[in-house]
């Protein structure tokens, strides 16, 4: 699953799954806790809070994923129909260029951008496009993305299957939760060249933020 995921997501989706996920079920477990009852009851409440959330989440995530890639393919398909039936060179090449991020843009001097910008419309030009705007690929993408999601509560749903005492296993849920965020934000590091300790905790902080704003505002 690993290399799975590697393959239909880039780091930054995948560590934004996971962030997800850890977020959802640290809401849900903090507001369930103020509320579970004593005992095996409020274990297996507590226990079906978690599991189901990134469930949920999970879902809602795949499904956003499969939309963002139909429109995300859609609008390829515009462009290449776009510049193909353009009145002129002109009009063609203004569609290829409103299409490059400004930062590219600036990184550019202008003779370079009108250089890309040939060499990108000669390849739209003679470009063979399908119809079809969901793949296989988008499905497996959408899979990765709900496997992220569902397995970032796994730990914070184990100490519910050991402990008997809903306050312990929920203390060691949300210390295990935290430090998934501190993981998370370690590894974000390696990505960024940032500092590790000091992404780690940021994340944690930022989690922790997120997760209040979430539960005061009824989350």
């Amino acid at each position: 699953m690993k290399r799975f995921t590697r393959k239909y997501l880039d780091p930054a989706s995948r560590l934004g799954e996971i962030l997800f996920g850890l977020i959802m079920v640290l809401t849900v477990t903090l507001t369930a806790g103020l509320k579970a009852p004593e005992g095996k009851a409020g274990v297996r409440q507590l226990l079906i809070a978690a599991i189901g959330t990134n469930v949920a989440w999970g879902i809602i995530d795949a499904v956003m994923y499969i939309m963002n890639a139909m429109v995300v393919r859609r609008g390829k398909i515009r462009l290449v129909e776009g510049v193909q039936h353009a009145a002129d060179s002109k009009a063609a090449a203004a569609l290829v260029e409103g299409e490059f991020e400004p930062e590219l843009q600036e990184l550019l001097d202008p003779k370079d951008a009108e250089a890309l910008s040939k060499s990108v419309l000669k390849h739209i030009a003679g470009a063979h496009i399908t119809k079809k705007i969901l793949t296989r690929d988008d499905l497996y993408g959408a899979l990765a993305s709900f496997w992220l999601v569902f397995i970032s509560c796994l730990p914070a749903a184990l100490p519910f299957l050991i402990f008997s005492d809903p306050t312990v296993a929920l203390r060691v849920s949300n210390f295990l939760l935290l430090c998934g965020l501190f993981y998370l934000g370690y590894k974000w590091a390696s990505y960024s060249g940032r500092n590790p300790l000091l992404m780690g905790s940021g994340m944690v902080a930022v989690g922790l933020g997120l997760v209040s704003v979430a539960i005061l505002l009824g989350g």
